[in-house]
């Protein structure tokens, strides 16, 4: 009896297929002018056409029917980096026919085609036999690999470069900026949040009216929580001495910290207080029964056991901020959600992208540092 296919591969390479007759690349006379779609075909010919689909039937043929997920793992990253090349080099070609001011980038093609693979990543990578440390190297060895290809040569007329060579030093000041924004909110949300949790954990009567007001800030929406900062944070910087010098203003960096960290609050204090109610009442007897002081058995015992916890909660808190960042840019904290802002004011989609690839990127590295991190604590059952 042959192999069974798994159907939701099968479905996966089918829908590969049908993208290529998608536009692969969209050509623009300028970086804002009317986009022109070109397929597939017009940039190789029928006879390359033919080429290219026998080429994926074979990519896609081992996708679909290998069993091995660390086969699939390498066919998936070689049809996303032939699909980055091949977008390299149909803007190379594209840029010099058209002039020198096109942009040319991924058409919807090439953006479905890189999606479709991803999966075929994610679904086979997560079937390898790896540790979390092995999935951080994994992920940070891919996260390389397409920074390294992005910055090659042959992927130098795509639009995206061509906006971070225009854009180069400010991209990494705003890269810092972010680092900034996201670290140390993380930073200061650990170093409040962690003590709250472990008085609420003690008193329902504090708990509850706190885990309520933390819950109400997660209900604001994102813009509105920056811009209810700016009010009394600029009130500081006006009444209270040396406030100004500090940098605490109504715009800039300061009210989108104070908006990142209020944020924050809920998933540490939230996983601190469940971390330490999770702990079995038969422990906390065993412990008692061996002499350990209430003190004694908070450091050496519970907040051990509840570590875990805690750091979910920190992972948590570490992903979101990193997303949220980017709104800080709306009131002036920098950051890459300039680039976004700045380009969806210009209608520039690849300016967009500029600005919101990087987050994208550091989130994900970030969820598997953490990971790998949650799975090195005792008791994690990683």
């Amino acid at each position: 009896m042959g192999a069974r296919v798994d159907r939701a591969r099968l479905a996966l390479g089918l829908l590969c297929l049908g993208a290529m007759a998608l536009p692969f690349v969209t050509v623009r006379p300028s970086r804002i002018g009317q986009p022109r779609p070109v397929p597939l075909s017009e940039l190789v010919g029928p006879a390359g056409l033919v080429l290219c689909a026998l080429l994926a039937l074979a990519l896609l043929g081992g996708l679909v029917l290998s069993r091995r997920p660390g086969a699939r793992v390498a066919l998936a990253l070689a049809g996303v980096a032939a699909v980055l090349l091949g977008v390299g080099q149909a803007a190379s070609v594209l840029a010099a026919a058209t002039g020198p001011y096109a942009r040319v980038s991924p058409g919807a093609g090439a953006w479905t085609l890189l999606g479709l693979l991803g999966l075929f990543f994610t679904d086979a990578a997560s079937r390898l036999p790896l540790g979390a440390t092995g999935k951080l190297l994994l992920g940070a060895g891919v996260l390389a690999g397409l920074v390294l290809l992005l910055a090659s040569p042959p992927l130098a007329a795509l639009s995206l470069m061509v906006e971070y060579r225009n854009r180069a030093t400010s991209f990494w000041t705003a890269g810092a900026q972010h680092l900034l924004l996201a670290g140390g909110s993380f930073a200061a949300a650990l170093a409040i949040g962690v003590p709250l949790g472990l008085v609420a954990a003690r008193s329902r009567r504090i708990a509850g009216p706190l885990l309520g007001a933390l819950t109400a800030v997660q209900t604001v929406p994102s813009i509105a929580m920056f811009g209810l900062m700016i009010v009394p944070l600029g009130w500081v910087a006006a009444h209270v001495p040396l406030a100004a010098d500090l940098g605490v203003r109504g715009i800039g960096m300061a009210p989108a910290l104070a908006a990142l960290f209020l944020y924050a609050l809920l998933p540490v204090v939230g996983n601190t207080v469940a971390g330490l109610r999770g702990v079995a009442p038969a422990t906390l007897e065993a412990a008692s029964a061996m002499g350990l002081d209430p003190r004694q058995r908070l450091w050496r015992v519970e907040v051990p056991l509840a570590l875990p916890v805690i750091l979910t909660g920190a992972r948590i808190v570490l992903v979101q901020n990193i997303g949220l960042a980017t709104v800080g840019a709306l009131i002036g904290a920098g950051g890459f959600g300039a680039f976004v802002f700045q380009g969806i004011g210009q209608t520039a989609t690849d300016l967009v992208l500029l600005g919101a690839l990087p987050p994208v990127a550091l989130a994900a590295l970030a969820a598997l540092i953490m990971n790998a991190l949650i799975a090195r604590v005792p008791g994690s059952g990683a």
